[in-house]
């Protein structure tokens, strides 16, 4: 198994944010932000006093409108120490300002030579406040991380950015350095899923994986790994059909934080998909674009991400992070279609297709924190069909549940942080679907409602509780690039999950 050492160097240190108070001796590059109609703040106004024709003159020839993400910029303006300004557009003022994505457009304009850059953080109504000035240093971490461990040679066009750091000039810098520092263990969070999601399979087996989620021991989470010799005697029975094929033993990972007042409140719980790489097994894939295989474990990183960025605010909260890490491979001992299994639950499961492998991982460690936990709800993540894709693309994440108030806390969530997810429908008439002739059901239902019927496989093992699954196989890897993601791997839903939290179910 190659090991990061094998001619790797190591990743960039994350983007330092950092704050200061508004004042006019800045220096490096500088950047600005304005309003229709060239408007500044008072602090920006005084700044760019002795340019102002110049900077009148650059907006004109750039026909800048202050649309939001837009700007133009002056190469060595007359100020003092100032390389380059920078000025970027804050949108009509008829909608709020998303200032996450605006600290994304803003690390996006920044040149990768710069050593020193800071961002003068003032509208032309005064503000932003800490939270939105915190946003803004969230939106430049996640636009700034890079995933090159394995490259030993770099061309110039492969090269990061060398900013090491940004500073925020702010109104209040107390305030703002305190809001930050709530929201730095969620920008760690999405990192680590990212990073999770980029490692090759020859090194994120499922060993390596649960070793990982146990560094979250260092913010006080407790984690308990179950190997195979724990999963065989519990009856994992599901789960481990899947692994069966891999010379990688399988693994169940259990993260618990504990941060309620009363340490004894029931929690909440997060389960996710940790297909380490996914061949189809028997059934097995083509092989064009299996590469892309290594991050059918989105779901998992996810959770992995979730936990850290929870127990790096603290939340007040007692939460549940459940993992079933496992490799889909074909060989003489590989599950087969037509074996009938039996899982954790007890209900026996029909084999059809061994590349659907996913819902019977999910299923086993849903009865399993349904079981040993009690939640108050579960929600799980996984990278699950691709018929989700052919229903929703890429932009919006697939929802099933069994519970209205869960799903519109999840909704308003992902509305919120610019994570969506669009509810689908479960029935009767779809869960018929997965009936067998020979066990109590199969694993697929066939080529029609193929993301409804994998629901509706997974609510047979949930056993009644409040739950939710959100299918991420377009948004978790390979999505489009945005604002404040330049990356394969996403870290899709690790702040939507946060906010949910925060939202709706801290004390």
């Amino acid at each position: 198994m190659a090991k990061h050492s094998d001619a790797a160097v190591s990743t960039p240190s994350p983007l330092k944010i950092a704050f200061r108070k508004f004042d006019e001796d800045v220096s490096g590059v500088v950047v600005v932000l304005a309003g229709p109609d060239l408007a500044f703040g008072p602090e920006t106004a005084k700044l760019i006093a002795p340019i102002q024709p110049a900077v009148a003159r650059a907006a004109e020839a750039d026909r800048f409108k202050a649309k939001a993400g837009s700007g133009f910029e002056l190469l060595a303006p007359p100020l003092t120490g100032v390389a380059r300004l920078i000025v970027v557009g804050l949108g009509d003022g008829k909608e709020p300002v998303d200032w996450v994505k605006l600290g994304g457009q803003i690390g996006g304009k920044l040149p990768a030579s710069a050593d020193h850059v800071i961002v003068v953080l003032e509208t032309p109504n005064g503000g932003p406040d800490a939270a939105a000035a915190a946003d803004v240093g969230l939106g430049l971490r996640l636009r700034s991380y890079v995933f090159e461990t394995y490259k030993t040679k770099k061309k110039d066009e492969d090269t990061p950015s060398a900013i090491s750091k940004v500073t925020l000039a702010v109104a209040d810098e107390h305030a703002a350095k305190k809001a930050w520092k709530l929201k730095e263990g969620l920008a760690e969070g999405v990192e680590t899923a990212r990073t999770l999601v980029n490692e090759p399979p020859n090194v994120l087996t499922p060993k390596e994986f649960a070793k990982r989620a146990g560094e979250l021991s260092k913010l006080g989470v407790a984690v308990e790994v179950l190997g195979e010799k724990d999963l065989k005697k519990a009856g994992f029975g599901a789960l481990l059909a899947v692994g069966q094929g891999s010379e990688q033993e399988s693994q169940v990972v259990v993260m618990r934080w504990n941060g309620a007042k009363d340490e004894d409140e029931q929690p909440i719980a997060f389960v996710g998909k940790g297909v380490v790489f996914d061949t189809g097994g028997i059934s097995i894939k083509p092989g064009g674009g299996m590469e892309d295989m290594k991050g059918d474990m989105a779901g998992a990183a996810c959770v992995v991400g979730l936990m850290h960025a929870l127990a790096s605010r603290k939340a007040k909260v007692n939460v549940i992070g459940a993992i079933g890490c496992v490799e889909n491979m074909p060989d003489g001992k590989a599950y087969r279609p037509g074996d009938i299994i039996t899982g954790l639950s007890g209900q026996t499961i029909e084999i059809i297709n061994t590349d659907a492998e996913g819902r019977l991982v999910l299923a086993d460690v849903l009865w399993y924190v349904q079981d040993r936990f009690k939640p108050k709800f579960m929600v799980n993540l996984a990278t699950l069909t691709g018929a989700i894709l052919v229903a929703l693309g890429v932009d919006n994440a697939g929802l099933f549940s069994n519970d209205d108030a869960l799903s519109e806390n999840i909704f308003k969530a992902g509305k919120a942080v610019g994570e969506p997810v669009w509810r689908m429908p479960m029935g009767p008439e779809y869960d018929k679907l997965i009936d067998s002739r020979f066990a109590d059901m199969k694993q697929t239902g066939g080529r029609h409602g193929g993301s409804i019927t994998a629901a509706q496989f997974l609510k047979r093992h949930v056993n009644g509780t409040p739950w939710a699954h959100l299918d991420i196989a377009g948004t978790g890897m390979g999505s489009p690039n945005s604002d404040i993601n330049r990356s394969w791997g996403s870290g899709w839903g690790v702040r939507l999950l946060d906010r949910m939290v925060s939202d709706a179910y801290e004390g």
